[in-house]
């Protein structure tokens, strides 16, 4: 198996997360072939969950959850999400190996320099730039995943909230020049953002972003954008 299977294999059962997550949603948007690997794993490895039966966990659960949780110092919890991280892929690994060693049986392997027609090189698409940004002390992150063949954007913000007072603007920050705003943010939404020629143009691995906090919908003409609440990067993936 590639790491472009395990790759569309992991992003069918739900397990990426951060950079690889947004990796992910561009290929699944600028390379058709990599779509077309995410929809075989998802057509196989769907029927596995038809097996399981629902399960309705204690009351107590949660309460014996946190209190352990409590009683062990930070750093150790960060060990321990990464050992559940780890099963996790493990578990989901097996199932994956054992899903393909079935769909061997019965799918000829393509030649490695022959594709179907109408497929898109990796090689020869533009590669999309994403960015994880996360906002200030707390564990959400803005996703960003910029789309170069098609100058589109692709801006995940399904963990933030409105406060109905303010609302968040992203920006570009070009080595020279003023600030270029690339919109506002709809909080608990993903949207898709097509940009201008000029704007796009500016995008390219390494260029800044900044998150400020803005009045109600954006920064006021003829005034300078707000406080800066997060900040990031592109970077070519």
């Amino acid at each position: 198996m590639t790491e472009r299977d395990q790759l569309a294999a992991e992003y069918a059962l739900g397990l990426l997360e951060g950079e690889e997550l947004l990796g992910a949603r561009g290929l699944m948007a600028s390379d058709p072939a990599f779509a077309g690997q995410v929809a075989f794993w998802e057509s196989r490895l769907a029927p596995l969950l038809d097996d399981i039966a629902g399960a309705q966990p204690d009351e107590s659960l949660w309460a014996r959850i946190s209190a352990q949780i409590d009683a062990v110092p930070g750093g150790e919890v960060v060990s321990l999400k990464a050992r559940v991280r780890f099963w996790q892929r493990a578990a989901a690994g097996a199932a994956i190996a054992a899903t393909g060693a079935v769909a061997l049986l019965v799918v000829q392997p393509q030649s490695p320099g022959l594709q179907s027609p109408g497929t898109v090189s990796p090689t020869m698409a533009q590669r999309p730039l994403v960015a994880s940004i996360p906002i200030g002390d707390t564990p959400l992150r803005l996703g960003v995943t910029y789309l170069p063949d098609r100058q589109e954007m692709l801006v995940s913000a399904s963990g933030l909230s409105a406060d109905g007072v303010h609302d968040h603007e992203l920006w570009l920050v070009p080595p020279e020049g003023e600030l270029r705003s690339l919109g506002v943010v709809r909080p608990g939404e993903e949207a898709r953002v097509r940009l201008d020629p000029e704007l796009a143009g500016l995008i390219r691995d390494g260029i800044p972003m900044v998150l400020t906090r803005e009045p109600l919908g954006g920064k006021p003409a003829g005034q300078s954008a707000g406080p800066v609440v997060a900040e990031g990067a592109f970077r070519t993936i």
